[in-house]
């Protein structure tokens, strides 16, 4: 009996922003080389990488698949993935012309990558020289074109080590035929799939009735459906597949995935400084200190209630946040909001007989004007109401259309900090 050896493989930046996706090329890798090759695919992963990357796609993603074949077979591997790779190189060449042009990279290793290639990837910029150096410590294939910046994702992709809160993603792709036509899925199937597959993750939007399962640019994903095991998205997508208003899916697999994690982001707390500034479209902003350390936190106006509880904040109130970093301005901008100890709000002097109690000058008591009851100066002080803003356990996030894919929603789990003020 032959001996089987493992292999990772880690493929990203084949697509332009109007052609093609990366989850569709890698599929018809994993297909060739199941045709070429006598392989077994132990897993199939999608790893969204930082959003702030300067050449981010649509989604944002890398792919990486575990497989198994015979040791004596390897260099047939690298052999087919050699021709498949050049047969990609030969279909990006047609792409439109682009300030951003596909960067292609397929990695092939023996061994998975240090972890930290993955936290690194999506949590912040990585250079590609240092990234490249970091590779070449490891025993791989490196195929690629021109330029190589796929490198990125693709060892991100190879790096990262599923957890316990990992989740999974079912991809579907369109017929050929199809691709750049309206895709045919009725938002109310999609409602009835929420419905029927409770562990499936943000199918819809319901405060726009938006359907959130399928792309609105022309690249072959018919719909991508998220839960919380691979059987759940198989009987999901037989179900959707059996519906006379949704389209044929040509071919799909399932990705366990780092979406809905926050490994993005690290949560924070801090005292708010000033008092919110509000700009042209009403984007929100507030000053807060941490460790002795002044941030800006800025709230969009997409974010809904988070930038309505921003601009509820006052000085001294003590937040809590999720957010990301910009790299312009080193502000952050924030997923999650939750106010933990709010000062008291001033209100207005006591109320007597319906009435609030007034003082005749500067050294004088407070008194009612009706019975003439008299008190000492004080201001009714009460905590600021927040009944028009959706909270969970005090956290508050946008609506499921404006969140990041890699943003955990607060029905999963509200955010852990490691730096609570006492």
């Amino acid at each position: 009996m032959n001996k089987k050896i493992k292999f990772f493989i880690g493929l990203d930046d084949t697509d332009h922003l109007d052609v093609g996706c990366t989850t569709e090329k890698f599929n018809q890798l994993l297909i060739y080389l199941d045709e070429n090759i006598n392989c077994e695919i132990i897993s199939r992963r999608l790893v969204r990488l930082w959003p702030f990357a300067n050449r981010r796609t649509r989604g944002n993603a890398a792919l990486s698949a575990i497989i198994l074949l015979n040791i004596n077979e390897e260099q047939k591997l690298y052999d087919i993935c050699d021709q498949w790779f050049k047969i990609l190189l030969s279909e990006i060449s047609t792409h439109p012309i682009s300030d951003c042009p596909a960067s292609p990279v397929l990695l092939i290793s023996k061994s998975s990558f240090s972890n930290k290639i993955y936290w690194e990837t999506v949590k912040s910029h990585v250079d590609l020289n240092s990234r490249l150096s970091e590779i070449k410590e490891y025993d791989c294939k490196v195929f690629s074109g021109e330029s190589n910046w796929g490198i990125v994702g693709a060892s991100a992709a190879i790096s990262w080590n599923p957890a316990a809160n990992s989740s999974y993603e079912l991809i579907a792709w369109r017929q050929k035929s199809m691709i750049g036509k309206k895709r045919i899925i009725n938002i109310q199937t999609i409602t009835e799939l929420d419905k029927k597959f409770p562990e499936t993750f943000i199918n819809r939007d319901p405060t726009k009735n938006r359907g959130l399962i399928a792309p609105r640019t022309p690249c072959p994903v018919l719909y991508g459906i998220r839960g919380k095991s691979p059987e759940i998205l198989e009987a999901a997508h037989k179900w959707l597949q059996s519906k006379n208003d949704v389209e044929n899916a040509a071919d799909y697999a399932i990705h366990c995935t780092n979406q809905l994690t926050d490994d993005h982001v690290t949560p924070s707390q801090g005292t708010v400084l000033s008092k919110p500034l509000v700009s042209k479209g009403a984007h929100s902003s507030i000053q807060v200190i941490v460790n002795g350390k002044l941030n800006t936190l800025v709230a969009f106006s997409q974010g809904g209630s988070v930038n309505r509880l921003l601009r509820s904040l006052e000085p001294g109130d003590i937040v809590s946040w999720t957010g990301l970093y910009s790299p312009s301005d080193s502000s952050i901008h924030l997923e999650k909001l939750s106010i933990i100890d709010p000062v008291p709000r001033i209100s207005s002097r006591p109320i007597c007989c319906g009435n609030s109690m007034k003082s005749a000058g500067n050294t004088q008591e407070l008194r009612c004007t009706k019975c003439g009851t008299s008190s000492e100066k004080y201001w009714v002080g009460l905590m600021p109401i927040l009944s028009d803003i959706m909270m969970t356990n005090n956290w508050t996030e946008p609506t499921p259309s404006n969140r990041r894919h890699l943003s955990k929603p607060l029905d999963l789990g509200i955010p852990l900090l490691n730096n609570l003020i006492p």
